[in-house]
Order: C-alpha cells, then sequence, then structure tokens
C-alpha cells in the first residue's frame, strides 16, 4: 500500500476519506486560494529546482481543513519526489521517527501532521535531521550502551499545526518558511465546490455552488462534504441537479442554516445566551453545557463563531455579542438596558 492511500494516522483510508483525497489539487497552479502563500512557494520551489537541492523545511500553521495537507502533496509533486505522511500523535517513541527517517530518499518530503503533539524524545531526535541530515541512534542498554551517528540524503519536513503556540522555539526556528493558511472567501469556495462538482461528475449551476460555498465555514473540506450531502439530497428528493433552491433544502435539511452553523454551533450560542445570560462563561462549563470535550469547542466551533462576530474570548470567558442574540431570535441586553434608560428619563 501507497502512503497516499493512509490518512495522517497511518491507516487505511475509508471511502469518505479517499473521495476527499481524490479532490485534492496535484500541481500548485491548480489550488485556489491562499495567493501570497502560493507566490511564496512558487519561488520557493522554483529556487530549489534551479539549485538541484531539496526544499526548505516548511510549516504551515492554520485551522483544520484549509489544504496543509494537500499542499504538501503537491510540494512531493512539483519536486518530482515521494511523500511521506505521518502525524505528531502517531509517533510515540524515538525509534518510530527513526524508522521512518531511514526511509527517505534523497529530495524526499516528510509530512507531519499535527506536529505540536510530538513528545519531547522524537523532538529532540528531529533536530539533527533538520539541520545536518544526521540520525542519531542508541544501540545497547546500561553501560554498554553506545550512540552510533548515520548520515541521511538531504529530505524536506513539511510540519502542519493548528496550534502555533503549542511548538517549543527550537523546532519553529529550524523551519526555513513559517506560513499561515486563512480562512477562504466564497468565491474560492464556490470555484471549489465547482471543481469537486466536475470530478465527481454533479450536476451543479453556478447559484447551487454559492450556495454551498456561502455556508461552508470558510474551509474548503466543509465545502465539500456538504457538496456530497447535497448531491445525496438532489438525487433522492429533486432530479439530480444541484440548483440554489435544491442546496439551500438540502443543507437546511441537515441542519446548516444559511450562516453555515450547524446543531453544535446553535447550541453554543443558545446556552451562552440564555443560559448564562450572555457570559462571561468558562470553556469548560461552556463545553459541558452542550456536550462537547472542551478542545472540540475551542478548535472546531469558536474560531468560526468569533470571526462571525458572534462569541468574544476575555480573561474571565466567553461572551455572546449582539449578532449572536440576532442569529438566535434574541434582543441585545444592550438594546434593552438602553431602552430602560430611556423609559426611566
Amino acid at each position: 500500500m501507497r502512503d497516499s492511500d493512509r490518512d495522517p494516522e497511518g491507516e487505511p483510508l475509508t471511502p469518505e476519506l479517499d473521495a476527499e483525497a481524490g479532490l485534492r489539487p496535484q500541481a500548485l497552479d491548480e489550488f485556489v486560494g491562499q495567493s501570497e502563500l502560493k507566490e511564496h512557494l512558487q519561488i520557493v520551489l522554483e529556487a530549489a529546482r534551479k539549485r538541484g537541492q531539496s526544499v526548505d523545511h516548511l510549516l504551515f500553521a492554520g485551522p483544520p481543513g484549509l489544504g496543509k495537507t494537500t499542499l504538501a502533496g503537491i510540494i512531493a509533486t512539483e519536486m518530482g519526489v515521494q511523500l511521506h505522511v505521518t502525524s505528531g500523535p502517531a509517533l510515540e517513541r524515538a525509534g518510530d521517527l527513526a524508522a521512518i527517517l531511514t526511509k527517505l530518499e534523497d529530495g524526499d518530503v516528510l509530512f507531519i501532521d499535527e506536529i505540536h503533539r510530538l513528545s519531547r524524545a522524537v523532538e529532540e531526535i528531529l533536530y539533527p535531521a533538520m539541520e545536518d541530515f544526521q540520525l542519531d541512534i542508541i544501540v545497547g542498554k546500561g553501560p554498554a550502551a553506545s550512540s552510533i551517528r548515520l548520515t541521511m540524503p538531504p529530505f524536506t519536513l513539511v510540519g502542519a499545526t493548528t496550534r502555533t503556540g503549542m511548538i517549543t522555539g527550537p523546532l519553529r526556528d529550524r523551519f526555513g518558511l513559517v506560513a499561515r493558511l486563512d480562512y477562504y472567501d466564497t468565491d474560492e469556495l464556490r470555484m471549489i465546490v465547482e471543481r469537486a462538482a466536475g470530478i465527481f461528475e454533479i450536476d451543479i449551476d453556478t447559484d447551487g455552488a454559492q450556495q454551498i460555498a456561502r455556508r461552508s465555514r470558510g474551509t474548503p473540506r466543509i465545502a465539500n462534504r456538504l457538496l456530497r450531502r447535497v448531491r445525496d439530497f438532489a438525487e433522492v428528493r429533486a432530479d439530480g441537479a444541484i440548483t440554489a433552491d435544491v442546496a439551500s433544502e438540502g443543507l437546511a435539511l441537515f441542519g446548516v442554516d444559511d450562516r453555515g452553523l450547524d446543531k453544535v454551533d446553535r447550541a453554543i450560542l443558545t446556552n451562552l445566551c440564555k443560559q448564562f445570560g450572555g457570559g462571561p462563561v468558562g470553556l469548560s462549563t461552556l463545553a459541558i453545557s452542550v456536550g462537547e470535550q472542551p478542545e472540540t469547542v475551542e478548535d472546531v466551533y469558536e474560531p468560526f463563531l468569533i470571526t462571525q462576530g458572534m462569541i468574544a474570548r476575555t480573561p474571565r470567558g466567553r461572551i455572546a455579542l449582539a449578532a449572536a442574540y440576532e442569529h438566535i431570535g434574541m434582543r441585545p441586553p444592550a438594546a434593552d438596558r438602553s431602552e430602560q434608560r430611556l423609559f426611566d428619563a
């Protein structure tokens, strides 16, 4: 089985993940969005090709689903080398990383997803490998133990993280380019939806693609997932073609509203506004109230709600903003207080 047939954890791809992998662009010109980062990568890749060297180590940061894994595959394809995929949690011991490093050939790309979750022991092995392409292996135990240093062929490490702040300074400083991926705008997502529809041979018009793009939370992975669900709806409840009306009805059926919020998003806003009076409320308390883990609320749901101006993080906890009250059909407290002051006057 090839590395491309496995997910970042090293497990065989499920049909759903396999379909997602089939949507990944193979060349930088096919990649939609992230124009500034694409320009940087074009320069870096072209310079490396002219020198006949491997690409410098790269670190991609940003929320999940924005294309970090896809970019790693594009870099390997553009350089004509093999891509090796793993993840931080999968590398539990130093020997796990050493086994992967010893398989690398000249110029290969090693992609480590969630690199901020590497253990300290594994990270220490990575330092000389990144800087000097040397691998230190301990042979034996106790007083008879000895260290053997192996020389490796030059390779490119591409790291991906959703939490830049959790990466240690020494590791971050060893990357030649640190870039952050931004959320996509609606037009970019519409282009991604139309491209995916062409690959899946789905009949969709521009307005239908626009409806899906508007509700995709600025994330290509979500756009592709919603496209598949709307395709199912169109095949069962319509004539198979996706129009604006069909997309709206299908997304509403699956609980995605016109702002892209799902059931959990709305539960967060409802509990924050009604149960906790708009806050401030702690993350753990808010997560328990909606039946989710605090890490899930913080990493998956909060970023989008914050970018939409619905909630805010403060030193005392999370608070609801006026847009949150309006979205769930409530009047913001500030308006009530203003009317009360006017009435008292």
